[in-house]
């Protein structure tokens, strides 16, 4: 029998345990915040209201300063009337719904008669017409008369005094009278709830107006002290962004709100004013808002109008000013989103919705949006914008990075493409590919890379820069928006950086003889796998500007291959490394070099993270090198100037870096 071999236990070291500790922690510090919010909710739901509000009513409670009003003058009036308008909309609001309760009745023909002409076609049989059953069975049942619902539940005796078949005799059962005292507490218990309610969010929100600053105060204590201006420049800055945001939103909501009121009022549909409220409250629910809110007037349209012109008309009116507000105003006035990825708003609208019910669902993108900007401005409250904010998670080298260590090159190549809308792939390949190579050469010199995966991520870039061969190297005529929160970042990350943004595309008519060969440019790996990736986008970029280019392995430097080098039609020849921790290596390998090729160009490209230019100076002159280079981009625009067409090369770059800076 085969003995069984046991593996040593494993122990784990305190780091671990600490680590194991702390999310241990986290998760259950997160149970207990949600069973509060849950268990809380009559408590959480004002103060979360009042909140919001506070950053509504803010700037007007400081444009009503700025006229030298005194303070607690100003916030008590704004508020005062702040809420005199929401009792008036409720009052309203009430007034229509009883109105709309007293018509219904009356739109009950139509409605049966359009369901009877749905059966009478061959497609609305079935459904309809069950339908239109139950709609029957239920009329029949709320209008029974009260008199029989009464009977049977009355006592029935029979009367012994009369003679012969006697019938039972009803007995009805009343009630006394209510005092006074109970028909007023009857009246009143209804409201105590919603009262207390609303006297709560008044004020919390008079006191939140009032103690700003001391709030703002306790909160730089909660989120960290040690670097007051920071904090303090970070915490107005969000107040002031949520207030704009929050008063435009209410603006825009309003307006929308308006319109559709409006516009249903002009159509004829029952009670607009009521619909337009709604749709104006619903608009605050992200994605399905405005559905919900056109839902109900349509409804009403096809009870209401025996044809189907209003049901129309109405449906057009949502279709129009729907995207025209959603994507022609709102980007205007408050930008694209709110901060939010798309997952982020279902999510949070799904957990508020859970906590809260529905007043949860409408404060579920509010709230957080809160806690998105808080957690861009405060280090501790970070992993708040990693997970519900629209800016990406990784930068563009890291996904770059991430993509080739997954070998999924196609991806990285379409980020590319939309980068390459406004930018060159030089720019590209210098600032982002690039800096992803350099942290994988971080990884590898850890040793968290082994062999198998740096072979990987060698071909992962030969495929990417396959795929991004065919793109044209020529600036942009015009700079093209983009929507794409990846890109845009990418984008505004080198915007400052892109010193070879205008690199020329060479012809063969402007090469000397001796750059006319099938391969001028020889880019050759220093010491790695990482090198030759890096070699390979290197040849790639030179080849989009007219320097055809191969590549060869670092092992082509040995002394055995180095003579067997092919080097018919070679003109400049690019060692690549991405560390600089070997210079005897840089020395040797540009020797053997300089033996094979003696008339050639020797470049040392030197692409270490932050290295400064004395510094690569020093490199070179140690490896004897001709030229020295710190990006693809420069690499490239030495290999022009070698060429020969340095002052062509200059002119067109600057006339077109003048053109591209007016249209920017």
């Amino acid at each position: 029998m085969r003995p069984v071999i046991r593996q040593p236990f494993k122990a784990r070291t305190t780091e671990e345990l600490m680590a194991l500790l702390s999310t241990v922690a986290t998760a259950i510090l997160a149970a207990i915040i949600i069973a509060m919010l849950y268990f809380g909710r009559e408590i959480f739901v004002p103060i979360a209201l009042s909140i919001l509000l506070s950053f509504v009513l803010a700037p007007v409670v400081g444009i009503v300063q700025r006229i030298h009003v005194p303070r607690g003058l100003a916030v008590v009036s704004i508020v005062i009337l702040a809420f005199a308008l929401i009792f008036a909309m409720g009052s309203l609001l009430a007034t229509q719904l009883t109105q709309l309760a007293g018509d219904l009745p009356r739109y009950q023909s139509t409605i049966s008669e359009k369901i009877q002409s749905f059966r009478d076609t061959k497609a609305g049989r079935g459904t309809l017409e069950r339908a239109s059953d139950m709609l029957k069975d239920l009329s029949k049942e709320l209008d029974k008369p009260k008199d029989a619902a009464s009977s049977r539940g009355s006592n029935l005796i029979l009367n012994p005094n009369v003679p012969g078949p006697q019938l039972p005799v009803p007995v009805e059962v009343r009630q006394p009278d209510p005092g006074a005292l109970e028909s007023l507490r009857s009246l009143i218990s209804p409201l105590v709830h919603p009262l207390a309610t609303t006297g709560i969010i008044i004020i919390f929100v008079i006191f939140i107006l009032l103690q700003r600053e001391d709030l703002r105060n306790r909160l730089i204590r909660l989120a960290g002290s040690y670097d007051l201006q920071r904090t303090t420049a970070a915490l107005d800055d969000a107040a002031g962004r949520l207030s704009r945001l929050f008063l435009t939103q209410l603006i825009v909501n309003g307006a929308f709100g308006v319109v559709i009121g409006m516009g249903l009022w002009l159509i004829g549909v029952p009670s607009a004013i009521l619909w337009g409220i709604l749709a104006a409250a619903l608009r605050f629910v992200p994605y399905i808002g405005a559905v919900i809110a056109a839902a109900f007037p349509l409804a009403l349209a096809v009870a209401v109008d025996p044809g189907w012109s209003m049901l129309l008309w109405t449906l057009a009116l949502f279709l129009i000013v729907e995207p025209v507000v959603g994507h022609v105003i709102e980007p205007m006035v408050y930008g694209h989103s709110t901060g939010l990825s798309a997952v982020a708003v279902v999510a949070s609208a799904t957990f508020w919705t859970a906590l809260w019910g529905p007043i949860g669902l409408v404060l579920a993108t509010p709230l957080t949006v809160c806690l998105v900007v808080l957690g861009r401005h405060v280090e501790r409250l970070e992993f708040l914008d990693v997970m519900f904010g629209d800016r990406p998670a990784l930068s563009p080298p890291e996904i770059f990075y991430q993509r080739m260590l997954a070998g999924d090159p196609a991806e990285a190549a379409e980020k590319a493409e939309q980068f390459l809308k406004e930018r060159s792939l030089a720019s590209y390949y210098d600032e982002v590919a690039l800096k992803g190579l350099q942290l994988a050469q971080v990884d590898a010199e850890r040793g968290a890379l082994d062999q198998e995966r740096l072979t990987k991520i060698r071909d992962a870039v030969s495929e990417f820069s396959s795929d991004v061969s065919d793109q044209d190297d020529r600036p942009p005529a015009k700079i093209n928006l983009t929507t794409d929160a990846e890109a845009t970042s990418a984008v505004e990350s080198v915007a400052e950086n892109a010193a070879h943004e205008n690199l020329p595309i060479l012809s063969k008519e402007e090469l000397p003889p001796e750059w006319l060969g099938a391969h001028p440019v020889l880019c050759v790996a220093g010491r790695s796998l990482i090198d030759e990736a890096a070699a390979i986008m290197l040849a790639q970029l030179s080849t989009a500007h007219g320097l055809a280019a191969r590549v060869e392995g670092a092992e082509a430097l040995s002394s055995t291959n180095v003579f067997r080098l092919e080097t018919t039609g070679v003109a400049i020849v690019c060692l690549v490394y991405l560390d600089a921790n070997g210079p005897a290596h840089m020395r040797y390998s540009v020797r053997r070099l300089r033996r094979k090729l003696p008339s050639a160009t020797i470049m040392l490209g030197c692409w270490v993270k932050e290295i400064d230019r004395t510094a690569l100076e020093l490199l070179r002159d140690s490896a004897k090198a001709d030229l020295v280079a710190a990006s693809p981009g420069e690499a490239v625009r030495l290999f022009i100037e070698a060429a020969g067409v340095k002052d062509q090369t200059y002119g067109t770059s600057k006339q077109e870096t003048s053109v591209t800076a007016a249209a920017s």
